[in-house]
């Protein structure tokens, strides 16, 4: 069955039917789910970040219609089942058995966030399927202390998560143009995820560290940075452009970490750049 386009008609309707537009794999006796637009090759693989799910990227996919698009739930998040560990090397081999069980040819990967970690993982440890990386937002290590807002902040959580609790208003902070709508539903994705998870899951990616891992990466990379991202700021973006062999550095300058919300476009021309012509 061909992947339903994109609903370009309003950005509500689109959000309210996100989940419908779910699919299912068995990934190492996971239920993982996950999104597909049709398009040509070669495909990417976008991979959001800690606490969102596919919905992250149903800004940017329209700007990408003529591009096959494979957008996941990680594992522990929206409509995928938990497993066992929340380590970034599970994330990335469940998104390896993804690109396995789908026979994609070397897709580009794209992660936001921990699904740049993610994404930088499944470059590292599965070299032979990956065409092309993608690291929007990123980091090699978080360098979290204790009283980071963001530790702070889960570590405060209870359930049930309310979406419209205030840790939002910072957790999901971004420029006044992004849809509520999207907003609204991460927010509801977010908070159908126990807050232990939460914190399970930011214990991981406070204790990962890929300095040694970046040099293993062998293909073509960009890294967009937002010029405003309050997590991982100049000195993160400095340490990955040296740490990834060969890769190009493009600032989002009005961006803070969600560029790819604030401004789905500039994002999309950047990674336009970087693909093959069709």
């Amino acid at each position: 069955m061909r992947p339903a386009a994109l609903d370009l008609s309003g950005q509500g309707g689109e959000q309210d039917a996100w989940a419908g537009r779910k699919r299912f794999v068995d990934v190492g006796g996971l239920d993982l789910a996950y999104v597909e637009v049709a398009g040509s090759e070669p495909p990417l693989v976008l991979v959001h970040g800690f606490t969102d799910t596919s919905r992250s990227f149903s800004l940017l996919a329209p700007h990408l219609s003529a591009r096959r698009l494979i957008m996941p739930d990680l594992r522990g998040h929206g409509a995928s089942q938990a497993g066992r560990g929340f380590g970034i090397a599970d994330f990335a081999d469940d998104v390896a058995g993804l690109i396995r069980n789908l026979r994609l040819a070397r897709p580009v990967v794209l992660g936001h966030s921990l699904g740049g970690m993610v994404a930088m993982q499944v470059a590292a440890r599965h070299p032979e399927l990956v065409g092309g990386l993608v690291v929007l937002a990123g980091a090699l290590k978080t360098d979290f202390a204790p009283d980071h807002p963001l530790v702070a902040g889960v570590a405060e959580l209870r359930d049930p998560i309310s979406p419209t609790d205030p840790f939002y208003d910072w957790w999901h902070a971004c420029g006044s143009g992004v849809p509520r709508a999207l907003l609204a539903g991460l927010a509801a994705d977010a908070s159908a995820m126990p807050a232990a998870r939460w914190r399970a899951i930011l214990e991981e990616i406070r204790r990962t560290d890929l300095t040694a891992a970046a040099p293993a990466v062998r293909v073509r990379t960009l890294i967009i940075a937002g010029g405003r991202d309050p997590l991982f700021g100049q000195a993160h973006q400095e340490a990955l452009a040296e740490a990834l062999p060969g890769s190009r550095l493009v600032w989002a300058q009005d961006c803070g970490h969600n560029p790819h919300w604030e401004d789905p476009a500039f994002v999309a021309k950047a990674i336009a750049d970087m693909l093959p012509a069709e």
